[in-house]
Formats: structure tokens, sequence, C-alpha cells
């Protein structure tokens, strides 16, 4: 880190927003706005919420996802897929040259359409951009949850790497995955210490889970929610009025927050409302709480219990020339 980087602390930034639903181009925009201001406020990392760009499929819950053959679905599937991120098209490299020119780190969420599966299927992936402007790593989601699984598709452990960052190494996970102890536990083999919850938005996933991970890790756990309501939607919607019928309350209330390596709140859950929340993280309550407990160096026993990681990126062809 060159940007004022202290040598012992690190400022990072929840970017807790809505997308503009299912237009990648907008959500966009509305991202580097975000990236922009997160310097502006002295950030040295910025975090965005699962799935934001460009954006979740909360239509499946609403309009009978599960009906096969529906043309409804269809139709939204085939727009989601359309407005969904290649990184190999260049999707995110507006967002990359953002963050070298500023010396940011970046943490989205974003719904993936990689050609290396065919170009046809999605995933919700986790990438981390460095301050460089280099997409370091690509996490698909290992397990869609529930009706999740009628639209994405089941990822690898290819993208479990974490990534030093100033004082801090930093790792993520997406959504229900940080409930997936082995997931967590392969990151914190490597070294994790700032640990990356992405959600989808929801004070329900966030308000237990993040404290408990950072107990179990004594790391600290910067848990980053989208928001929606509504009126968040686009009016070119595809079947909108169906999407939107007896909507009560937003359907993502936020719920972003930090817990420190002993499992006390930095900051407490925000809801309802779209915000940039900053903090400072000082690596030295790391270092205290690992003295009593480390989960995979002084506490553990590798003599009797291991884990394996398959790294490696699943493909369906080989191809040999």
């Amino acid at each position: 880190m060159t940007r004022n980087q202290p040598t012992d602390s690190l400022t990072v930034g929840l970017a807790q927003i809505a997308p503009i639903w299912l237009n990648r181009s907008k959500t966009l925009e509305k991202i580097l706005a975000q990236v922009h201001t997160a310097v502006e406020k002295g950030c040295h990392l910025v975090v965005f919420g699962e799935a934001l760009l460009p954006g979740y499929p909360f239509w499946i819950e609403r309009t009978d996802g599960a009906r096969f053959n529906s043309p409804m679905q269809k139709e939204i599937h085939a727009h989601y897929m359309q407005q969904a991120v290649q990184i190999e098209a260049g999707h995110l490299d507006a967002l990359c040259r953002a963050a070298a020119k500023v010396q940011i780190a970046v943490v989205l969420g974003i719904i993936e359409r990689p050609a290396d599966r065919g170009g046809h299927s999605l995933y919700a992936s986790l990438v981390y951009i460095s301050p460089e402007g280099v997409v370091q790593s690509v996490h698909r989601k290992l397990m869609p949850t529930y009706e999740e699984r009628l639209t994405w598709s089941p990822g690898d452990g290819h993208g479990l790497r974490v990534h030093r960052l100033g004082p801090f190494t930093v790792g993520g996970l997406n959504c229900w995955e940080n409930w997936m102890p082995l997931a967590r536990a392969a990151l914190y083999a490597q070294g994790e210490d700032l640990h990356v919850a992405i959600w989808p938005g929801g004070l329900h996933n966030t308000q237990d889970s993040t404290r408990f991970i950072a107990i179990e890790a004594r790391s600290y756990v910067v848990s980053v929610s989208g928001f929606m309501q509504a009126s968040d939607f686009p009016a070119d919607t595809p079947h909108l009025a169906a999407i939107t019928a007896d909507i009560d309350g937003p359907l993502a209330n936020g719920g972003s927050c930090i817990a420190g390596p002993d499992g006390c709140w930095v900051v407490e859950p925000v809801v309802g409302e779209e915000r940039l929340i900053v903090a400072v993280l000082e690596h030295r309550r790391v270092r205290e709480e690992r003295q009593n407990f480390d989960p995979v160096g002084h506490y553990s026993r590798p003599d009797v219990t291991q884990l394996t990681v398959n790294r490696q990126r699943q493909q369906t062809v080989q191809i040999v020339d």
C-alpha cells in the first residue's frame, strides 16, 4: 500500500447500496461512484454485497420460479444472463482502472457468466481487485442456497484464496458459505485475519454470524449487504408487475456491520438505508486475541485433523492440441 497507509491499520468502506437492478452498465456507474467516495473518506478497501452487479434474483420466490418450462421464467433468466458479468469480455475493466488510479482494493459480488464454462451458465462470484487494478481472484459460490439453485450454478474451490493488504490478510465468502466451517477453515489456514462476508442483504443473516465467525477466527469480520426495495426496480424490468406485486417492506434491508477479533461490535448492523460505512481496523487487536486462541496455529492439531482443498478450476473439457 502506498497511499497514506498506516503500518498497523486499514481503513475499510462498506458500500451498502442497491443496484440499478439487472442493468450492468448503470449499476457499474453507481459502484464506481462509491469507489471514489470511499477514497475521499480515506479507505484502502471498499466492499460491496453479494450479486450486486447486476443484482440478486429476487424474482424467483415471487413468480413461481420453479415452474418448469415457464415462458416467464425463461424470459427473465435470459435477461439476467444478458446483463451478467463476463470478466473475459472486459466488463470489469473500468472498475479495475479506477481501482488502480486511486490505489484502492475492491471486493465485489457479481453474477458471473464465465467463458470457461461455455458462457451460458451463471455463478455468484466474489471478485477481489488489488490496489494495482488486477483481478487477483474470482471465487464462485460453492453451493447456491435454496431457490438460488434455479438460476445459479455450483462453483468450485479455485477462488478460496487470501490476499495481503497492508498489515492484513484478506479472504472472503459469499452469503451462506460463511456458515460452512470447512470453507472458513480453508481461508483461516492461509493466514486470513480480515474475513469479508458478502450478502444480498438482511439483518437476519449478519447479526449473529458476523460475531460468531470473528470469535472463531479471532479475526475482524466485515459483513457487507445490499439494499433493495420496490422502488429500486427499473421501470423496464421484464414482468415488473409480477415481481413487485404485494411487496411489503424492503426485499433486502441491509445489515452491514463489522465485528472485532473478540466478537464485539466495531460497527453494529446498519439497516434501512443505503450508506457507505467507514471504519479503521487495527491489526494489533488480531495479535492480542490470537494470544489465547489461533484455530490453525497453536490451538490446532494437524496430526489429528487436516483439511484438503481442491483449488483446481473445474471444466467439462480438457483440450489437447
